[in-house]
This record gives structure tokens, C-alpha cells and sequence, in this order.
């Protein structure tokens, strides 16, 4: 084995090592407990999520390539 092999294993090893350390170190068991001013209110329904989630980029993108196409026009009428 040659000596960059070697040091590229040890490097590997090393993230690895402190990856493992971390992820062990920020358990999830510290998110169960509240803090005082901690208020997370009610939660989403299914229609408001999939209309955030879902249909609010449909739309945007919707409006952003209409723009982009009513630009193209523009630009194309005064070129002839």
C-alpha cells in the first residue's frame, strides 16, 4: 500500500469517526423537552399543506413563465 493510500484511509477514517461523534453527541431525546417560551401553535391541516407545499410553487412558476414568455413576445414584435 503506498503512502497516499494510507493517508487518504486515515482521512476517511477520521470523518467518519468524528461524523459518528456528532451524530451520537445531538441526540433527539434533548428535542422532547420544551423551553419556556416555546409555542408552536396549532399545526396544518392537509389542505394547507398541500396548498403551501404543493400548489403555491405550482402557481408561481405558473405566473414567473407566463412573465418570461410575455417578454419574449415583446422583444420578438419589436426585432421584426
Amino acid at each position: 500500500m503506498s503512502n497516499k493510500v494510507k493517508k487518504n484511509a486515515v482521512r476517511a477514517g477520521a470523518v467518519i469517526a468524528a461524523t459518528t461523534a456528532m451524530l451520537l453527541m445531538s441526540s433527539p431525546a434533548f428535542a422532547l423537552t420544551r423551553d419556556d417560551g416555546d409555542d408552536p401553535g396549532p399545526g396544518l391541516s392537509v389542505a394547507e399543506t398541500l396548498g403551501l407545499y404543493v400548489a403555491a410553487p405550482i402557481i408561481l412558476f405558473l405566473v414567473i413563465a407566463g412573465l418570461v414568455m410575455a417578454g419574449d413576445r415583446k422583444s420578438r414584435k419589436q426585432t421584426d
